[in-house]
């Protein structure tokens, strides 16, 4: 009886022993560091440095965000207060007010964090005081930051997406860790020593995502560089004619991502994404013209007398050669090259406007890109009601791409790859997938998709009247010569405005490079450029002569 008992109240005893062990190794090993920052964040007074967010990525893993450091210095209350030398020297070499620096001194326990330049930072260091520190950062964005219409900016109160590819993928970016600096204090609200102040993390750094864009981080400078050196208005988008992948796209005037306030009521409209914005594109058309015609096969051949205009009805539309007394007679080759309005004019009229819209609607004008769906606003543009009733003036508009007419230049230049591309238009993407620290896919969003929507002998022969295009026609000054050719079109889209008693021209140039097995099609927007050949054409070589030579 007794030894039963005995085994009985062993038994008892160890199942106790057994819980306590179990809820001893569940608080240590499972709830222990939970429980640790509960039991810390009730004794520590913190300052955030900055949220981490993941970066955003071109296509070849270079980074477009955090590419420069920064330093933060921090102030310790804890340790500097009663020291009234030391406070003032660390005022005076912060441009701080002393009495305000004190004042805040005397009543914070939590660090005063202040962003320096490299040469105070080295000041501040040399006092050698424990109540100052530095900490090393990343900046998001800085002076040379590219693509900021593209990727956006931060709302600066708390840090989350406020614009472009930062709001569209914030919760994907924001998964990161936060990093503060706070004091560590006792009961009695003194810093407690070995730990005194220190640098806290919450999160997980493994669940880090990073975007990775299709853009080109290296011919993205290349295109801002070459708008900000010719002082360039306007817009440039780069397209890969073999994937559809926007590989650089930029506005000009750009703004200053850390300070996007100061642009808010500016009439510079910096702000502004003209890549994605509607114009009116006058002769760049007339690519869609010759789609329309070649196709049409009976009226390819067809030549027209230009004396300079065109006479529909009571309207008279001029000719590129008005002033000239017109070019005469000519073929499609000819009025191509010479951008001839009065040639096609009368084809567009010979078509109807169903054809000719019909052409455009296939070429993606008056349609999104899908570029929308993966994180930056666009305008679908603009084309007439294809089955409206339309006079003959009105298909003369349509024809020379005036009027309802208009397009945006990621549209234009998704048109030209197309038409490079042997007849194949391409998804147009900007973003390629979700990445984690290591650069493995954690989601694919570029979405491969190609259609025909022309006969490839068709964008042949529109690739050979693009060619004639720089090499005797309107756009001799993006002839790229030295570096394989180019074809293209000029454009030059009056708006029906005027600015001081001057008409608003709008100046394109769209082409495509080299001219065997082309790689690239860029569209070059000037606002109020005047003249394509002119303004837009020599931007385009340039941007595609230094792609050219580095080998991109």
């Amino acid at each position: 009886m007794l030894e039963k008992r005995n085994k009985i109240v062993f038994t008892v005893i160890l199942i106790i022993f057994s819980c306590l062990c179990t809820r001893f190794l569940y608080l240590q090993v499972y709830s222990g560091k939970n429980l640790f920052k509960a039991a810390a964040s009730q004794r520590t007074a913190s300052s955030e440095i900055e949220p981490l967010r993941g970066d955003l990525l071109d296509r070849n893993d270079i980074r477009f965000t955090n590419r420069s450091t920064k330093f933060i210095a921090v102030i310790k209350p804890l340790l500097l207060r009663g020291r009234d030398e030391e406070i003032r020297k660390v005022s005076d070499i912060l441009g701080l007010d002393f009495y305000k620096l004190k004042r805040e001194i005397g009543f914070k326990s939590e660090p005063i964090l202040e962003e320096v330049s490299e040469e105070t930072k080295n000041l501040l260091t040399e006092l050698s005081d424990p109540g100052i520190s530095i900490i090393n950062s990343l900046s998001r964005y800085d002076k040379n930051s590219v693509a900021k219409h593209v990727l956006g900016y931060l709302n600066k109160v708390d840090k989350v997406g406020e614009a472009g590819i930062e709001k569209y993928y914030n919760n994907i970016l924001h998964m990161g860790e936060d990093e503060s600096v706070g004091a560590v204090k006792d009961a009695k609200n003194n810093l407690i020593k070995g730990i005194g102040y220190t640098i806290n993390k919450s999160g997980d750094t493994s669940a880090k995502l990073n975007v990775k864009l299709t853009l080109d981080y290296h011919i993205q400078q290349i295109v801002e560089k070459s708008m900000e050196k010719n002082r360039i208005t306007g817009a440039v988008v780069v397209e890969d004619v073999c994937t559809g992948d926007i590989v650089a796209m930029a506005s000009k005037p750009d703004f200053d991502q850390n300070d996007v306030g100061r642009y808010l009521n500016s009439t510079g409209n910096e702000l502004f994404n003209r890549a994605v914005a509607s114009y009116n594109i006058g002769s760049i058309f007339k690519i869609v013209d010759a789609a329309a015609i070649l196709q049409s096969r009976e009226h390819s051949e067809e030549i027209f007398y230009c004396p300079g205009y065109a006479k529909i009805g009571n309207m008279e539309f001029k000719c590129t050669s008005y002033s000239k007394g017109g070019h005469g007679w000519v073929n499609l080759d000819e009025a191509f090259a010479y951008s001839c309005n009065t040639y096609f004019i009368n084809s567009g009229i010979k078509l109807g406007s169903e054809i000719l819209l019909g052409t455009a609607e296939k070429f993606g004008l008056g349609s999104y890109t899908g570029i929308n769906r993966q994180g930056v606003d666009e305008s679908s543009g603009k084309l007439p009601g294809i089955n409206k009733k339309y006079t003959t003036g009105d298909v003369a508009n349509i024809a020379i791409g005036q009027g309802d007419v208009l397009a945006t230049p990621l549209q234009v230049a998704d048109m030209v790859a197309t038409v490079a591309n042997g007849g194949i238009k391409n998804q147009v993407n900007l973003v390629d997938s979700i990445v984690d620290g290591e650069g493995n896919e954690i989601k694919k969003i570029r979405v491969k998709k190609g259609e025909r929507i022309l006969p490839k002998e068709v964008a042949d022969r529109i690739k050979f009247l693009m060619e004639e295009v720089t090499v005797r026609g309107t756009g001799t000054n993006a002839s790229l010569k030295e570096y394989g050719g180019a074809g293209g079109k000029t454009g030059s889209a009056e708006t029906g405005q005027y600015i001081d008693g001057n008409k608003v021209v709008h100046a394109w140039f769209a082409g495509y490079f080299p001219l065997r097995d082309p790689k690239y099609s860029i569209a070059v927007f000037v606002e109020n450029g005047k003249n394509g050949g002119q303004t837009a054409a020599p931007v385009f070589e340039e941007i595609a002569e230094e792609i050219m030579k580095k080998g991109y």
